[in-house]
Protein backbone atom coordinates (compact mmCIF):
# COMPACT_ATOMS: atom_id res chain seq x y z
CA UNK A 1 0.00 0.00 0.00
CA UNK A 2 2.41 2.29 0.72
CA UNK A 3 4.83 1.85 -2.62
CA UNK A 4 1.32 2.08 -4.42
CA UNK A 5 0.46 5.62 -2.66
CA UNK A 6 4.79 6.77 -3.73
CA UNK A 7 4.08 5.75 -7.15
CA UNK A 8 0.30 7.07 -7.54
CA UNK A 9 1.72 10.61 -5.40
CA UNK A 10 4.21 10.92 -9.46
CA UNK A 11 0.87 10.05 -11.32
CA UNK A 12 -1.83 12.63 -12.78
CA UNK A 13 -3.94 15.37 -11.10
CA UNK A 14 -6.76 14.49 -11.69
CA UNK A 15 -9.45 13.96 -9.56
CA UNK A 16 -9.87 9.56 -9.95
CA UNK A 17 -5.98 9.36 -9.13
CA UNK A 18 -5.60 12.12 -6.56
CA UNK A 19 -8.41 10.14 -4.32
CA UNK A 20 -6.28 7.05 -5.35
CA UNK A 21 -3.61 8.15 -4.03
CA UNK A 22 -5.42 9.57 -1.14
CA UNK A 23 -7.18 6.17 -0.16
CA UNK A 24 -3.48 4.00 -1.06
CA UNK A 25 -1.91 6.48 1.63
CA UNK A 26 -4.68 6.50 4.25
CA UNK A 27 -4.79 2.43 4.16
CA UNK A 28 -0.87 2.69 3.92
CA UNK A 29 -1.04 4.13 7.28
CA UNK A 30 -3.37 2.21 8.91
CA UNK A 31 -1.80 -1.15 8.04
CA UNK A 32 1.29 0.38 9.72
CA UNK A 33 -0.23 0.93 12.63
CA UNK A 34 -1.35 -2.71 12.67
CA UNK A 35 2.70 -3.89 12.90
CA UNK A 36 3.52 -4.73 16.03
CA UNK A 37 6.42 -2.31 16.86
CA UNK A 38 4.61 0.90 15.20
CA UNK A 39 1.46 -0.53 17.73
CA UNK A 40 3.21 -1.06 20.94
CA UNK A 41 4.93 2.10 20.60
CA UNK A 42 1.62 4.54 19.92
CA UNK A 43 -0.40 2.80 22.20
CA UNK A 44 2.49 2.85 24.85
CA UNK A 45 3.36 7.03 24.41
CA UNK A 46 1.85 9.75 25.89
CA UNK A 47 -1.49 9.32 24.77
CA UNK A 48 -2.37 5.62 25.23
CA UNK A 49 -3.64 3.66 22.72
CA UNK A 50 -3.02 6.27 20.02
CA UNK A 51 -2.40 3.50 17.14
CA UNK A 52 -6.14 2.97 17.20
CA UNK A 53 -6.90 6.38 17.05
CA UNK A 54 -4.79 7.01 13.89
CA UNK A 55 -5.50 3.57 12.37
CA UNK A 56 -9.25 5.27 12.46
CA UNK A 57 -8.38 8.35 11.34
CA UNK A 58 -6.40 7.16 8.78
CA UNK A 59 -9.10 4.12 7.87
CA UNK A 60 -11.71 6.81 7.32
CA UNK A 61 -9.96 9.31 5.42
CA UNK A 62 -9.16 6.79 2.61
CA UNK A 63 -12.97 5.43 2.83
CA UNK A 64 -13.84 9.09 2.14
CA UNK A 65 -10.77 8.75 -0.62
CA UNK A 66 -12.91 6.00 -2.25
CA UNK A 67 -15.87 8.02 -2.26
CA UNK A 68 -14.46 10.90 -4.01
CA UNK A 69 -13.02 8.60 -6.41
CA UNK A 70 -16.32 7.37 -6.98
CA UNK A 71 -17.65 10.24 -7.67
CA UNK A 72 -14.85 11.22 -10.08
CA UNK A 73 -15.38 7.76 -12.03
CA UNK A 74 -19.15 7.37 -11.98
CA UNK A 75 -20.57 11.30 -11.59
CA UNK A 76 -21.26 11.61 -15.23
CA UNK A 77 -22.35 8.36 -16.26
CA UNK A 78 -25.26 8.84 -18.32
CA UNK A 79 -25.82 5.24 -19.35
CA UNK A 80 -26.56 4.64 -15.61
CA UNK A 81 -28.38 6.61 -14.43
CA UNK A 82 -29.06 5.54 -10.95
CA UNK A 83 -25.86 5.19 -10.37
CA UNK A 84 -25.22 8.94 -11.27
CA UNK A 85 -28.02 9.57 -8.33
CA UNK A 86 -26.41 7.46 -5.87
CA UNK A 87 -23.15 9.15 -6.76
CA UNK A 88 -24.47 12.67 -6.23
CA UNK A 89 -25.88 11.51 -2.74
CA UNK A 90 -22.52 10.55 -1.62
CA UNK A 91 -20.61 13.93 -3.30
CA UNK A 92 -23.17 15.47 -0.49
CA UNK A 93 -22.74 13.15 2.48
CA UNK A 94 -19.36 11.68 2.05
CA UNK A 95 -17.39 14.77 3.25
CA UNK A 96 -19.83 15.96 5.66
CA UNK A 97 -20.39 12.17 7.40
CA UNK A 98 -16.51 11.52 7.39
CA UNK A 99 -15.86 14.87 9.62
CA UNK A 100 -19.36 14.04 11.90
CA UNK A 101 -17.64 10.61 12.62
CA UNK A 102 -14.30 11.81 13.03
CA UNK A 103 -15.13 14.41 15.32
CA UNK A 104 -17.46 11.50 17.25
CA UNK A 105 -14.81 9.41 17.64
CA UNK A 106 -12.48 11.58 18.98
CA UNK A 107 -14.31 12.94 21.30
CA UNK A 108 -15.28 9.46 22.68
CA UNK A 109 -11.71 8.17 22.76
CA UNK A 110 -11.12 11.07 24.90
CA UNK A 111 -13.67 10.81 27.55
CA UNK A 112 -15.72 7.50 27.81
CA UNK A 113 -13.13 4.70 26.13
CA UNK A 114 -11.50 3.47 28.84
CA UNK A 115 -7.55 4.16 28.09
CA UNK A 116 -6.58 3.58 32.42
CA UNK A 117 -4.16 0.33 30.93
CA UNK A 118 -2.72 0.18 27.11
CA UNK A 119 -4.19 -2.16 24.92
CA UNK A 120 -2.70 -4.65 22.31
CA UNK A 121 -5.87 -5.93 20.62
CA UNK A 122 -8.28 -3.20 21.17
CA UNK A 123 -11.60 -4.88 20.19
CA UNK A 124 -10.83 -7.88 22.38
CA UNK A 125 -9.17 -5.75 25.45
CA UNK A 126 -12.39 -3.60 25.39
CA UNK A 127 -15.14 -6.27 24.70
CA UNK A 128 -18.13 -5.81 26.56
CA UNK A 129 -17.17 -2.12 27.34
CA UNK A 130 -19.87 0.40 26.85
CA UNK A 131 -17.71 3.56 25.68
CA UNK A 132 -15.44 1.18 23.48
CA UNK A 133 -18.35 0.30 21.92
CA UNK A 134 -20.08 2.79 21.42
CA UNK A 135 -16.68 4.13 19.66
CA UNK A 136 -16.00 1.86 17.45
CA UNK A 137 -20.03 1.37 16.76
CA UNK A 138 -19.76 4.99 15.00
CA UNK A 139 -16.70 4.18 13.37
CA UNK A 140 -18.02 0.84 11.63
CA UNK A 141 -21.40 3.01 10.72
CA UNK A 142 -19.68 5.04 8.64
CA UNK A 143 -17.41 2.25 7.51
CA UNK A 144 -20.05 0.13 6.88
CA UNK A 145 -22.43 2.36 5.25
CA UNK A 146 -19.14 3.62 2.72
CA UNK A 147 -18.65 0.39 1.94
CA UNK A 148 -22.46 -0.93 1.41
CA UNK A 149 -22.44 2.34 -1.51
CA UNK A 150 -18.88 1.43 -3.02
CA UNK A 151 -20.59 -1.98 -3.34
CA UNK A 152 -23.45 -1.00 -4.73
CA UNK A 153 -21.57 1.25 -7.62
CA UNK A 154 -18.76 -1.67 -8.53
CA UNK A 155 -21.18 -4.45 -8.54
CA UNK A 156 -23.91 -2.72 -10.87
CA UNK A 157 -20.51 -1.69 -13.15
CA UNK A 158 -19.53 -5.23 -13.17
CA UNK A 159 -22.55 -6.25 -14.48
CA UNK A 160 -22.42 -4.09 -17.02
CA UNK A 161 -19.04 -4.32 -18.01
CA UNK A 162 -17.96 -6.08 -21.43
CA UNK A 163 -14.11 -5.71 -20.98
CA UNK A 164 -12.59 -8.53 -19.53
CA UNK A 165 -10.23 -6.75 -17.43
CA UNK A 166 -11.71 -4.23 -16.20
CA UNK A 167 -14.93 -6.47 -15.22
CA UNK A 168 -12.40 -8.83 -13.16
CA UNK A 169 -11.03 -5.86 -11.32
CA UNK A 170 -14.25 -4.51 -10.56
CA UNK A 171 -15.34 -7.69 -9.38
CA UNK A 172 -12.04 -7.80 -7.12
CA UNK A 173 -13.54 -4.24 -6.23
CA UNK A 174 -16.40 -5.98 -4.74
CA UNK A 175 -15.79 -8.65 -3.19
CA UNK A 176 -13.32 -6.40 -1.16
CA UNK A 177 -16.41 -4.01 -0.19
CA UNK A 178 -18.55 -6.89 0.16
CA UNK A 179 -15.79 -8.07 3.13
CA UNK A 180 -16.05 -4.90 3.87
CA UNK A 181 -19.82 -4.79 5.07
CA UNK A 182 -19.46 -8.19 6.62
CA UNK A 183 -16.13 -7.08 8.67
CA UNK A 184 -17.92 -3.59 10.10
CA UNK A 185 -21.45 -5.43 10.52
CA UNK A 186 -20.03 -8.02 11.51
CA UNK A 187 -17.91 -6.80 14.43
CA UNK A 188 -20.29 -4.31 15.31
CA UNK A 189 -22.77 -7.42 16.32
CA UNK A 190 -20.42 -8.95 18.45
CA UNK A 191 -19.68 -5.69 20.08
CA UNK A 192 -23.18 -5.12 21.18
CA UNK A 193 -23.06 -8.63 21.88
CA UNK A 194 -20.57 -8.54 24.60
CA UNK A 195 -22.39 -5.80 26.13
CA UNK A 196 -25.34 -8.07 27.49
CA UNK A 197 -23.13 -11.04 27.90
CA UNK A 198 -19.42 -10.60 28.50
CA UNK A 199 -17.21 -13.04 26.35
CA UNK A 200 -14.21 -15.12 27.45
CA UNK A 201 -11.07 -13.03 26.11
CA UNK A 202 -10.08 -15.86 23.67
CA UNK A 203 -13.16 -16.70 22.12
CA UNK A 204 -13.51 -12.42 21.79
CA UNK A 205 -9.61 -12.51 20.86
CA UNK A 206 -10.20 -15.37 18.49
CA UNK A 207 -13.86 -13.14 16.44
CA UNK A 208 -11.10 -9.93 16.64
CA UNK A 209 -8.26 -12.47 14.93
CA UNK A 210 -10.90 -13.86 12.20
CA UNK A 211 -12.33 -10.90 11.29
CA UNK A 212 -8.97 -8.77 10.70
CA UNK A 213 -8.07 -11.69 8.40
CA UNK A 214 -11.01 -10.30 6.55
CA UNK A 215 -10.16 -6.96 6.55
CA UNK A 216 -6.32 -7.78 5.53
CA UNK A 217 -8.23 -9.98 2.33
CA UNK A 218 -10.33 -6.91 2.10
CA UNK A 219 -7.17 -4.68 1.32
CA UNK A 220 -5.53 -7.13 -1.02
CA UNK A 221 -8.67 -7.74 -2.86
CA UNK A 222 -9.08 -3.95 -3.43
CA UNK A 223 -5.15 -2.93 -4.24
CA UNK A 224 -5.43 -6.12 -6.98
CA UNK A 225 -9.16 -4.78 -7.99
CA UNK A 226 -7.90 -1.13 -8.74
CA UNK A 227 -4.34 -2.25 -10.21
CA UNK A 228 -5.84 -4.14 -12.90
CA UNK A 229 -7.05 -1.43 -14.83
CA UNK A 230 -4.43 0.51 -14.56
CA UNK A 231 -2.11 -2.44 -15.35
CA UNK A 232 -4.27 -2.43 -18.84
CA UNK A 233 -3.68 1.01 -19.50
CA UNK A 234 0.41 0.56 -18.51
CA UNK A 235 -0.08 -2.37 -21.16
CA UNK A 236 -1.69 0.26 -23.90
CA UNK A 237 0.84 2.73 -22.91
CA UNK A 238 4.11 -0.03 -23.02
CA UNK A 239 2.93 -1.28 -26.50
CA UNK A 240 2.43 2.23 -27.88
CA UNK A 241 5.85 2.87 -26.63
CA UNK A 242 7.49 0.23 -28.35
CA UNK A 243 5.68 0.97 -31.58
CA UNK A 244 7.13 4.60 -31.61
CA UNK A 245 10.54 2.95 -31.03
CA UNK A 246 10.27 0.66 -34.16
CA UNK A 247 8.42 3.72 -36.01
CA UNK A 248 11.28 6.55 -35.57
CA UNK A 249 14.05 5.45 -37.96
CA UNK A 250 11.64 5.50 -40.76
CA UNK A 251 9.63 8.48 -39.07
CA UNK A 252 12.30 10.78 -39.10
CA UNK A 253 13.96 9.70 -42.51
CA UNK A 254 10.22 10.90 -44.11
CA UNK A 255 9.99 14.18 -41.62
CA UNK A 256 13.25 14.84 -42.65
CA UNK A 257 12.47 15.15 -46.27
CA UNK A 258 9.35 16.84 -45.46
CA UNK A 259 10.29 19.20 -42.65
CA UNK A 260 6.97 20.94 -42.83
CA UNK A 261 4.94 18.01 -41.73
CA UNK A 262 5.66 17.70 -38.17
CA UNK A 263 4.18 20.07 -35.79
CA UNK A 264 7.97 20.40 -34.43
CA UNK A 265 10.96 19.57 -35.19
CA UNK A 266 12.04 15.96 -34.45
CA UNK A 267 14.24 14.47 -31.81
CA UNK A 268 16.36 11.71 -30.94
CA UNK A 269 14.66 8.73 -30.25
CA UNK A 270 15.58 9.51 -26.36
CA UNK A 271 13.74 12.68 -26.35
CA UNK A 272 10.76 11.36 -28.23
CA UNK A 273 9.94 8.69 -26.21
CA UNK A 274 10.81 10.34 -22.62
CA UNK A 275 8.69 13.02 -23.41
CA UNK A 276 5.89 14.00 -20.61
CA UNK A 277 4.18 17.00 -22.25
CA UNK A 278 1.97 14.65 -24.60
CA UNK A 279 0.34 11.63 -23.87
CA UNK A 280 1.83 8.48 -25.52
CA UNK A 281 -1.11 7.36 -27.47
CA UNK A 282 -1.74 10.88 -28.91
CA UNK A 283 1.98 11.15 -29.25
CA UNK A 284 2.51 7.86 -31.80
CA UNK A 285 -1.14 8.96 -33.17
CA UNK A 286 0.69 12.59 -34.95
CA UNK A 287 3.55 10.13 -36.24
CA UNK A 288 1.18 7.90 -38.04
CA UNK A 289 -0.72 10.99 -39.66
CA UNK A 290 3.10 12.22 -39.93
CA UNK A 291 3.74 8.79 -42.00
CA UNK A 292 0.48 8.90 -44.02
CA UNK A 293 1.10 12.46 -44.73
CA UNK A 294 4.66 12.13 -45.96
CA UNK A 295 3.73 9.04 -48.47
CA UNK A 296 0.94 11.22 -50.22
CA UNK A 297 3.60 14.22 -50.81
CA UNK A 298 5.91 11.15 -52.34
CA UNK A 299 3.36 9.85 -54.56
CA UNK A 300 4.08 13.08 -57.17
CA UNK A 301 7.49 11.56 -57.12
CA UNK A 302 7.16 9.04 -58.55
CA UNK A 303 4.86 6.70 -61.24
CA UNK A 304 2.54 4.46 -61.03
CA UNK A 305 5.29 1.49 -62.16
CA UNK A 306 6.78 1.69 -58.96
CA UNK A 307 4.29 0.01 -56.93
CA UNK A 308 3.79 -3.44 -59.28
CA UNK A 309 7.41 -3.19 -59.65
CA UNK A 310 8.01 -2.95 -55.70
CA UNK A 311 5.56 -5.92 -55.37
CA UNK A 312 7.06 -8.10 -57.32
CA UNK A 313 10.75 -7.57 -55.54
CA UNK A 314 9.60 -8.13 -52.40
CA UNK A 315 7.56 -11.26 -53.72
CA UNK A 316 10.81 -12.38 -55.38
CA UNK A 317 12.66 -11.87 -51.98
CA UNK A 318 10.36 -13.63 -50.22
CA UNK A 319 9.52 -15.72 -52.40
CA UNK A 320 5.81 -15.36 -51.55
CA UNK A 321 2.94 -13.74 -52.89
CA UNK A 322 2.43 -11.94 -49.69
CA UNK A 323 4.75 -9.23 -49.07
CA UNK A 324 3.16 -6.22 -48.51
CA UNK A 325 5.40 -4.67 -45.48
CA UNK A 326 8.53 -5.40 -47.42
CA UNK A 327 6.79 -3.75 -50.70
CA UNK A 328 5.77 -0.24 -48.86
CA UNK A 329 9.09 -0.47 -47.87
CA UNK A 330 10.74 -0.57 -50.97
CA UNK A 331 8.23 2.04 -52.66
CA UNK A 332 8.93 4.32 -49.62
CA UNK A 333 12.50 4.06 -50.20
CA UNK A 334 12.79 4.12 -53.58
CA UNK A 335 10.43 6.98 -53.61
CA UNK A 336 12.66 8.92 -51.07
CA UNK A 337 15.44 8.36 -53.20
CA UNK A 338 13.84 9.95 -56.38
CA UNK A 339 13.00 13.01 -54.24
CA UNK A 340 16.48 13.22 -52.82
CA UNK A 341 17.71 13.40 -56.70
CA UNK A 342 16.09 16.10 -57.77
CA UNK A 343 13.00 14.45 -59.01
CA UNK A 344 10.05 17.32 -60.59
CA UNK A 345 6.60 16.61 -58.73
CA UNK A 346 4.28 15.77 -60.87
CA UNK A 347 1.15 13.65 -60.76
CA UNK A 348 -0.43 11.43 -57.73
CA UNK A 349 1.23 8.05 -58.57
CA UNK A 350 -0.61 5.19 -57.61
CA UNK A 351 -0.37 3.64 -53.93
CA UNK A 352 -2.25 1.09 -51.78
CA UNK A 353 -3.11 2.40 -48.19
CA UNK A 354 -4.10 -0.40 -46.08
CA UNK A 355 -6.88 0.48 -44.41
CA UNK A 356 -6.75 -0.23 -40.75
CA UNK A 357 -9.39 -1.16 -38.07
CA UNK A 358 -7.80 1.29 -35.15
CA UNK A 359 -4.95 2.99 -34.14
CA UNK A 360 -3.79 -0.40 -32.86
CA UNK A 361 -3.62 -2.34 -36.25
CA UNK A 362 -2.29 0.59 -37.76
CA UNK A 363 0.15 1.14 -35.73
CA UNK A 364 1.05 -2.80 -35.55
CA UNK A 365 0.99 -2.29 -39.74
CA UNK A 366 3.55 0.62 -39.68
CA UNK A 367 5.71 -0.62 -37.50
CA UNK A 368 6.23 -3.85 -39.97
CA UNK A 369 6.74 -1.35 -42.69
CA UNK A 370 8.95 0.41 -40.66
CA UNK A 371 11.34 -2.57 -39.97
CA UNK A 372 11.37 -4.38 -43.41
CA UNK A 373 12.26 -0.14 -44.88
CA UNK A 374 15.04 -0.78 -42.00
CA UNK A 375 16.64 -3.82 -43.88
CA UNK A 376 15.72 -2.58 -47.30
CA UNK A 377 18.48 -1.89 -49.55
CA UNK A 378 18.58 1.49 -50.78
CA UNK A 379 20.49 0.30 -54.43
CA UNK A 380 18.01 -1.99 -54.73
CA UNK A 381 15.40 0.37 -54.24
CA UNK A 382 16.75 2.99 -56.62
CA UNK A 383 17.15 -0.27 -59.38
CA UNK A 384 13.44 -0.38 -59.36
CA UNK A 385 13.16 3.13 -60.90
CA UNK A 386 15.82 2.60 -62.94
CA UNK A 387 14.84 -0.69 -64.52
CA UNK A 388 11.32 1.13 -65.27
CA UNK A 389 10.60 2.58 -68.98
CA UNK A 390 12.79 5.80 -69.71
CA UNK A 391 9.24 6.97 -70.98
CA UNK A 392 7.76 6.01 -67.46
CA UNK A 393 10.50 7.87 -65.28
CA UNK A 394 10.88 10.81 -67.70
Amino acid sequence: MTLVAIWRAMGGRDASRRSLWGCFLGFGIALWTKTRIVRIGLNNSAITDLSVLIKHYSAGIAILAIMYYIVAVYGQDTDRPRAVQVTRLMQIAATKSAMVAIGLMTLMFFTIVDRSVPSDHFVSDHAGQPGATAYMTVFYIYLGSASALCLYQWSSAFLGEKRPLLKTGLGLMSAAMLLGVLYSWGRMFFMWGWLVQHPEYSFAHEVESITEAMQLALFVLFAIGVSIPTTQESVRRARSWFAMARLYPMWRQLMAAFPEIPMEKPGTLRHELTRRDLDIELHLDRWIHDVSDAIEKLRHYVPDELLPAAKEAAAAQHRRADAGPLAQAYWITAALAAKANGTPAGPVAAFEQRQAVDQDDEAAWLCRVARAHKKADPQRAEALLASLSPAVTA
